[in-house]
């Protein structure tokens, strides 16, 4: 397996669109944010994209990886950047799994550094 591909999914997944996440997630798909935003579930992720502010940019640290068959985890420390406020700074989990011979994102968990 050739985590380059993955790495780079996970940085679209911070800075594209609505149209990447339709593409690239499983349909039943899990996210889990700080609150006010908690858990999100398949399309209600694609419509809160929608409504919120979009990230300028993002760094990956510490960046790991660990899979068993079809399923892989990637774990991290992210530093997002958005218009007009402070960096942004969360430990992170994605799980992707592959399906009909491609990779989509299963899901994926925030806590945030303080």
């Amino acid at each position: 397996m050739n985590f380059k591909t993955l790495w780079k999914m996970e940085n679209s997944f911070w800075l594209d669109g609505p149209d990447f996440y339709e593409s690239s997630m499983a349909s039943d798909a899990r996210m889990v944010f700080p609150s006010p935003v908690g858990i999100l579930a398949g399309n209600e992720i694609v419509e809160a994209l929608k409504k919120g502010p979009r990230w300028l940019s993002v760094d990956f640290e510490q960046k790991t990886e660990t899979g068993l068959g079809d399923t892989i985890v990637l774990a991290y420390k992210a530093t997002g950047k958005r218009v007009g406020e402070d960096s942004y700074i969360a430990l992170c989990a994605s799980t992707y799994v592959k399906s009909d011979g491609r990779w989509v994102l299963l899901a994926h968990q925030q806590t945030p550094e303080e």
